[in-house]
């Protein structure tokens, strides 16, 4: 099921598991993330994954990258990247939240990294919880 935001949209994949899509060009505002926060809260009733699908470019604001991937049941994020700037932006975010210590692992969108997210997802969500994905 595919539920809007308008920035972009959130595939909701399997019970626990959600694939996000930022529109081209877009730059990530903290009102941004409270709308995003709040669709997460719609779409999952506890734990979950994200898959976020940078097939798009984007950036954050300053403030976006200390609050994202905050929400207090994301449990594992993977990010699928097309291209190297998206890749490196991946890498400063996760240099800036160093302290949080997201669980979040990147894959190459051309080398079949989406299906491989995917799996590390459904393993990651099995693992930190008996529950069904």
């Amino acid at each position: 099921m595919k539920y809007e935001l308008s920035f972009g949209y959130i595939n909701k994949l399997t019970e626990n598991i959600g694939e996000v899509v930022v529109n081209y060009g877009v730059k990530m505002s903290l009102e941004m993330l409270d709308e995003y926060d709040l669709l997460l809260d719609t779409i999952f009733d506890n734990e979950f994954g994200l898959l976020i699908n940078k097939i798009n470019h984007y950036t954050y604001s300053y403030e976006a990258k200390l609050s994202i991937a905050s929400h207090k049941n994301i449990k594992a994020m993977a990010v699928v990247y097309y291209f190297p700037s998206a890749k490196s932006m991946t890498t400063e975010l996760l240099n800036v939240r160093k302290v949080d210590k997201l669980n979040m692992r990147e894959y190459s969108g051309l080398e079949l990294g989406w299906q491989q997210a995917f799996e590390w997802l459904i393993s990651e969500l099995k693992s930190k919880k008996n529950q069904p994905v």
